[in-house]
């Protein structure tokens, strides 16, 4: 296998390569520090490579696996490398928040989910790219390079974990940890053709840190494939204690639902939503072609959506005040993240606006009682150029991005669980996607049906022509 394959080898087929010994943990993590050191000047995609973290725990690896004789009882990912979004805390490396007085903001402890990633036998590779606090659906912070797309570096791979999917979708990592506060998942996975998961609320731990925004951000996954990310949400989730919502474990493992015969299932779907209005015609394009695809496998398919024209006006009242929160001197914050603070109301609004969502979302989830899934575009139109919007007024700004990222931030009022999946490409050569959403807690149920929509449109052998020059 030549390098570039390798780099771009699922997840779990890297762990299988090591247990066989075809491939050492330090090999494989000297082949990704060289793929970084040649694209992420390009591509931005890492704040932080860290690279004598990295190789220090791989010639450990390396060591114990020499020294293994059963190795069926190792981690589940030892030795597989992994990319952080930079809004998680790895011990010993910076947390920026993407602020650019972070800069030196070493944290001192590991976040719950990185103790989980570090148990699965993973390798951190570094620290990825995300907008300034996650507020933003593209990534580019002050004092920072831009994260730009490998399909285009002309265009955004989206945000706020447009640093981890750039890096996936560039073979600098074979997997990454993200988050979905509004979409911030998806959309990365939507501007560069991969999977993501925004978990069902409850489902990943915020552990040791408390709630944020009032559960409307998800800890999630972000790989090449249905299988590499339901293995990673296997990890990540479970309850740590004094978590503020919990799940029980489900019945099987996420991986092997991937592998399930589904039912046929009742399926919904719609182009146009309330009130943002239609989809561009290519994004309209790949629902109706894949729609077209389900009901050809047996499931019944017909067109429905709730209306989301009440969720606009209390959401972003939540999504502002998640800057104020954040607690940082907003001369330390772009203009923008200062405009949005600005916005923020008091606490009563605030509160106000929460109890507005909850009552909202009973009746989005009371959708479900009749479907089993809901298809929607992941975004309303293609990935927009770096610094499009530059020129443009605050209110401007923020109208943009409402009409951008419309089918995603309902279903972080909701709490209910949302794939996103690839499922073409525009006439430049971007890639394009759906999401796939259901009620609560039918991760395994999107899975399976995510995975058949990769049979039956394979996608993950697909590489931006960028990284297969390195």
């Amino acid at each position: 296998m030549n390098q570039v394959d390798l780099a771009f080898t699922p997840a779990l087929d890297q762990a299988q390569l090591i247990r066989k010994g075809e491939i050492s943990p330090l090999e494989l993590v000297q082949l990704y520090l060289e793929r970084i050191e040649g694209l992420n000047p390009q591509l931005g995609s890492y704040f932080t490579v860290a690279s004598d973290m990295a190789l220090v725990d791989a010639k450990a690896k390396t060591e114990q696996l020499a020294e293994t004789t059963d190795t069926s009882k190792l981690p589940p990912f030892f030795g597989v490398p992994i990319a952080i979004k930079d809004l998680r805390a790895v011990e010993g490396l910076p947390c920026t928040f993407g602020v650019a007085a972070f800069k030196d903001n070493i944290a001192e402890y590991d976040d719950g989910v990185i103790t989980r990633i570090k148990q699965a036998g993973f390798i951190i590779l570094g620290k990825t790219a995300t907008s300034e606090l996650g507020s933003l659906p593209y990534t580019e912070p002050p004092g920072f390079p831009a994260a730009r797309n490998p399909w285009n570096l002309d265009y955004t791979p989206g945000g706020s974990s447009g640093g981890s999917a750039a890096a996936v979708a560039a073979g600098l990592s074979p997997i990454a940890q993200g988050s979905d506060g509004g979409g911030s998942l998806r959309g990365p996975a939507f501007c560069c053709g991969l999977v993501a998961i925004k978990p069902t609320r409850g489902r990943i731990s915020c552990a040791p840190v408390g709630d944020f925004q009032s559960g409307i951000a998800s800890i999630g996954p972000m790989a090449r494939t249905v299988a590499d990310a339901a293995a990673l949400l296997d990890v990540m989730s479970g309850y740590i204690t004094g978590d503020p919502y919990w799940l029980p474990d489900p019945e099987i493992s996420f991986l092997e639902a991937t592998h399930q015969q589904l039912d046929n299932l009742r399926i919904s779907f719609a182009t146009s939503i309330k009130p943002m209005g239609a989809a561009s015609a290519v994004c309209e394009k790949i629902v109706v072609e894949t729609m077209q695809r389900l009901e050809g496998m047996g499931h019944l398919v017909e067109p429905g959506c709730p209306d989301f024209s009440d969720i606009v006006e209390p959401f972003k009242t939540v999504w502002q005040a998640g800057v104020t929160s954040a607690g940082i001197p907003l001369e330390a914050l772009s203009p923008m993240n200062r405009w949005i603070a600005e916005q923020s109301g008091s606490a009563g609004e605030y509160l106000q606006a929460v109890t507005k969502l909850q009552i909202i979302a009973r009746q989005i989830v009371g959708f479900f009682n009749n479907y089993d899934v809901l298809v929607l575009p992941t975004y309303l139109h293609p990935p927009i150029r770096v610094g499009e919007w530059d020129d443009l007024s605050y209110e401007e700004t923020l109208e943009n991005i409402i009409n951008w990222i419309g089918p995603c931030p309902p279903f972080n009022a909701t709490g209910l669980p949302a794939i996103a999946i690839p499922a073409g490409f525009d006439e430049k050569g971007l890639p394009l996607g759906i999401q796939l959403v259901g009620p609560p807690a039918s991760e395994a149920t999107l899975l399976a049906l995510a995975a058949q929509l990769e049979a039956a449109n394979p996608w993950s052998d697909y590489r931006p022509t960028i990284a297969t020059e390195v």
